[in-house]
């Protein structure tokens, strides 16, 4: 039985990964910002067969609150062996062109803010001689596109220390996985045209689960977003910059 804290927990993505462990009898820890959708994705969740559902309402923006947290997490279930950093949002790339503060701010909500928990989740974990950190990255962040290059680098941001943090506490019995999802049908993107590459937030939950199970390093979901990210990274720059990518 896992004893997992979901950070973003109302979130598609993280509420489908959520009903998964449900259902094999882990117990879960969810926080998140909005108070009644929190007591909503927790009493589905209960009814789903989870062993434990706890709550806290919070701001991953409010690093202080970070340390309290995750031992609120522990004290509740009794340990702490695995947690999911699923919170952000999805940046305006024209607004954060012209407002620097804008800007910032996203960078930090999906990037500073996480790389901070996965740091104290790390040596927390690192402690104790075991557990999983599971964090959400994207594609944006292997290579930086006119698109959305603040989320983007925010992601980078993510996926880099991610990989260090991993080399660091692999002999310590601590995995750490980075979660890359191509585009995803979710509320967070309603506007946008939907095609053949998007995905359900239940496909990405069942790849986020199995790779936390199997301990991978890097779990692209769904899995063709690999190769696809494998060229796009190998353009030569001189060609990339005159793509409307």
């Amino acid at each position: 039985m896992r004893k997992i804290l979901i950070v973003g927990a109302t979130s598609a993505i993280a509420e489908a990964t959520a009903r998964v462990w449900a259902q094999r009898g882990d117990k879960l820890f969810l926080a998140a910002r909005r108070a009644d959708a929190l007591q909503s994705v927790a009493s589905d969740l209960v009814t789903r067969g989870a062993a434990f559902v706890g709550t806290q309402v919070f701001d991953a923006n409010a690093l202080d609150q970070h340390a309290s947290l995750l031992q609120a997490a522990s004290e509740a279930m009794g340990g702490l062996d695995t947690i999911l950093i699923a919170h952000g949002t999805l940046s305006d790339q024209a607004r954060a062109q012209s407002d620097a503060g804008y800007a910032l701010g996203e960078i930090h909500t999906n990037g500073v803010s996480v790389v901070n928990l996965m740091g104290l989740a790390g040596e927390r974990f690192e402690r104790q001689g075991h557990g999983a950190i599971a964090v959400i990255s994207s594609v944006a962040g292997d290579r930086g596109r006119q698109s959305n290059y603040v989320y983007g680098s925010a992601k980078a941001l993510v996926s880099a220390f991610a990989s260090g943090l991993r080399q660091r506490l692999s002999k310590k019995g601590v995995h750490v996985v980075t979660i890359k999802p191509g585009f995803v049908d979710t509320p967070m993107t309603a506007a946008f045209k939907k095609g053949a590459l998007w995905a359900k937030p239940d496909k990405v939950a069942r790849d986020i689960v199995a790779g936390v199970d199997k301990g991978k390093a890097v779990v692209y979901t769904p899995g063709f977003w690999a190769l696809i990210m494998l060229i796009i990274k190998h353009i030569p720059e001189f060609v990339f910059v005159k793509l409307a990518l």
